[in-house]
């Protein structure tokens, strides 16, 4: 069964299973005793910590082994600011980071701090001005990723670097995606990662603070690990996490570049999603992003049925949308870079996924579209807003026209989850005349992000959201 699911966590490494079980003869004992077995744990630590070093790029008396990437972005951000407290409490985040920094800034807010979040543009990138343009006399942090988590986009990193440097003000770079695949460019001052996601063991994370940069680390201390990780680490984990790190960096150096092997498959997908499937928009940036990731959403399809019909036919892929069951509201991702949450399929590939398991993918992927589409009513081989619903025509409810324009219609979808209320729409915008509104009653959070993002598609006006007694008023104009 083909795994396309790498950016949640990747297969364990071959040589992170053998470097793991070796080290569990090897290196069980406690490194910091001065005894034999210690003395031979200690070796292996030191090993370990020097080639994650060098993979990551920086000096290993900056790096510490945490217990999870989530607890290395905590303990960085915290360490900043408290060092930093007296330069002030302002931190500065881009809207589209790993919810370990949201939770990590919420909690600041909480304690009397301030924080700014910086936009994205439709692909999800930052402006490296408008990281400027945030930067206040009393900022103390900046957080940016180095690519995204959800669509790959790659964050202006050495341009924000060089910008934060300028103003003294340190950055915090999460690089869980990017690390696997080479070091961060820039000047940075303090990076987190995530053994997970490069085929290490889970419960490993890297937390890389640069000499010059202030930092106190929070909570009670030990003497390991700086005193920036207390406790008794797992040293077998790590040092199979530091092997499978450095496994992957020779085999970039010495062999086929698999990142590239890897771009080709996803630009297949890319190119051949959209003319497979109607109404589908390919979300990220095109170009600097991630090799191996691809995100999607489908027009009329609720994801969680979507990803259930894909697993049926044997693949393994993740979704960053509002419909799926584990959160009821849209990806914040997906908000913030304005572009359609539902029906979203993320497809990341790990190393060495075989190209048959692609081709075939993207052979079972229309039937399962058309499945989840035909469930909700949507009629195969022709256009939703051609299909009519019956709905009552209530034009003193709906919004005021414009001068001269017929009156609209209103779409009751209270009490229905995403994507009801966008087929809702989509089939009662073709029976009202051009310059007339559908007024959508919906109390979905999602229909906040897809009724506007269904307009850009469509080239149908978005007016606006009104108060209602339920939920919300999403009011439309139809243009064409």
């Amino acid at each position: 069964m083909p795994y396309f699911d790498a950016a949640s966590t990747a297969p364990l490494h071959p040589v992170a299973r053998e470097a793991l079980l070796a080290a569990l003869d090897e290196g069980w004992a406690d490194p910091a005793r001065l005894y034999r077995e210690g003395r031979r744990a200690r070796m292996l630590l030191d090993a370990a910590r020097e080639a994650a070093a060098g993979a990551v790029g920086c000096r290993p008396d900056e790096l510490t082994f945490t217990p999870s990437g989530t607890h290395a972005v905590h303990a960085g951000m915290a360490g900043v600011l408290a060092a930093r407290r007296r330069a002030g409490r302002h931190l500065v985040h881009s809207a589209v980071e790993h919810s370990s920094v949201l939770h990590a800034a919420e909690a600041h807010a909480a304690g009397g701090g301030t924080v700014a979040e910086v936009p994205v543009d439709r692909a999800g990138r930052v402006a490296p001005d408008a990281v400027a343009g945030a930067l206040g006399a009393d900022t103390a942090l900046v957080c940016l990723q180095s690519a995204n988590h959800e669509v790959g986009t790659e964050q202006p990193v050495a341009e924000v670097a060089g910008i934060c440097r300028e103003a003294g003000v340190p950055l915090l770079v999460d690089a869980a995606q990017s690390v696997p695949w080479g070091p961060v460019p820039g000047d940075w001052s303090v990076l987190t990662a995530s053994a997970h996601k490069w085929g290490g063991p889970p419960g490993v994370g890297l937390l890389v603070v640069r000499k010059g940069t202030r930092f106190a680390p929070q909570g009670p201390s030990d003497e390991r690990e700086s005193g920036r990780s207390p406790g008794f680490g797992n040293l077998p984990a790590v040092v199979a996490a530091a092997a499978s790190l450095r496994a992957l960096r020779a085999a970039a150096e010495s062999g086929p570049d698999e990142a590239e092997r890897l771009r080709g498959l996803v630009e297949r997908i890319r190119a051949r999603v959209p003319e497979l499937v109607p109404d589908v928009e390919v979300v990220g940036d095109p170009v600097r992003r991630l090799p191996h990731l691809v995100t999607f959403s489908c027009l009329y399809v609720d994801g969680e049925a979507l990803l259930h019909e894909l697993d049926r036919a044997g693949f393994s892929v993740s979704s960053g949308s509002s419909c799926t069951s584990s959160t009821l509201t849209p990806s914040h991702v997906l908000r913030a870079m304005g572009v359609l949450s539902e029906g979203n399929v993320r497809v990341s590939l790990p190393y060495g996924a075989a190209e048959e398991d692609v081709a075939r993918f993207l052979a079972v992927l229309p039937e399962a579209v058309r499945s989840v589409r035909e469930r909700f009513g949507v009629p195969a081989g022709e256009p939703v807003r051609a299909a009519g619903a019956a709905v009552a025509e209530q034009a003193e409810e709906a919004a005021a026209p414009e001068e001269g324009a017929a009156p609209g219609v209103v779409v009751d979808a209270l009490g229905r989850r995403c994507p009801v209320p966008v087929i809702e729409l989509a089939k009662v915008i073709g029976t009202v005349p051009v310059g007339a509104t559908v007024t959508v009653l919906s109390d979905d959070a999602a229909a906040r992000q897809d009724i506007p993002a269904w307009c850009a598609m469509r080239e149908q006006e978005y007016v606006g959201e009104e108060p209602a007694d339920r939920g919300a008023a999403y009011v439309v104009r139809r243009r064409v």
